[in-house]
């Protein structure tokens, strides 16, 4: 398999299918496992987002399948933009490293990192940062490369991967942190409900490069929430 970034089945029946076999295959490992390795690195709260994003997929394929609107096919591919981009972050974060095997992701459908056959470009570059509160219900992520001189992201890069949770009390590693967003360019807004107020949030990044590979995170940080 290739390592290019469309790994994704491109026919809808085929991605249909091979989507449900990630989810039911991520519950499998993350449920009540017997004799199999249990993947606890995960959290239960991003195992049902994954299980969420496939039952909106279905909801607005099924209806393709007999005649329907133009409006219908409409609403289909903006799940289907949605679910990819939940199913790639899915995988970039939790599914590249052990204690999945080889053997884990080929049942998957997903590329091993050893059938890349261009040479293999590490991530050597770590994120700064620093968290500017200033507006209500905002926290502005203002990144560069540790170490740089400027805060453009390193050359073929996709750019900093930003994870970050509120939380009673400190998370023990980056990995725990629930919500992610792609950040291509400096600075990031994240945005907060009104109930999020005055709450600590806890916020780590990393690069991560255009070949998918992620760098090492951050030091965490940590806010009030204006």
């Amino acid at each position: 398999m290739s390592a290019r970034s469309d790994y994704v089945p491109r026919r809808d029946a085929e991605f249909s299918n091979w989507f449900k076999n990630i989810v039911d295959y991520v519950a499998e490992r993350t449920g009540d496992v017997i004799n199999q390795v249990k993947w606890e690195y995960i959290p239960v709260s991003t195992v049902d987002e994954l299980a969420a994003a496939y039952d909106d997929w279905i909801k607005h394929y099924e209806p393709t399948l007999t005649p329907h609107t133009p409006a219908i096919t409409t609403e289909k591919n903006n799940a289907r933009a949605r679910s990819e981009s939940v199913i790639r972050t899915f995988v970039q974060r939790f599914l590249h490293w052990p204690p999945v095997t080889d053997g884990d992701r080929v049942n998957m459908g997903i590329p091993n990192r050893d059938n890349i056959r261009t040479p293999h470009i590490e991530v050597t570059e770590i994120v700064e940062f620093e968290l500017i509160l200033r507006n209500i219900r905002e926290v502005v992520v203002d990144f560069w490369v540790k170490g740089g001189t400027g805060k453009a992201k390193p050359a073929r890069h996709d750019g900093a991967v930003i994870v970050w949770d509120v939380l009673d009390t400190p998370p023990e590693r980056p990995e725990s942190l629930n919500r992610h967003t792609m950040a291509s360019r400096t600075p990031k807004s994240l945005l907060f409900d009104e109930t999020e107020r005055g709450k600590t949030v806890y916020i780590a990044a990393a690069w991560q490069n255009n070949r998918g590979n992620l760098g090492q995170f951050s030091e965490i940080l940590s806010g009030i929430i204006p």
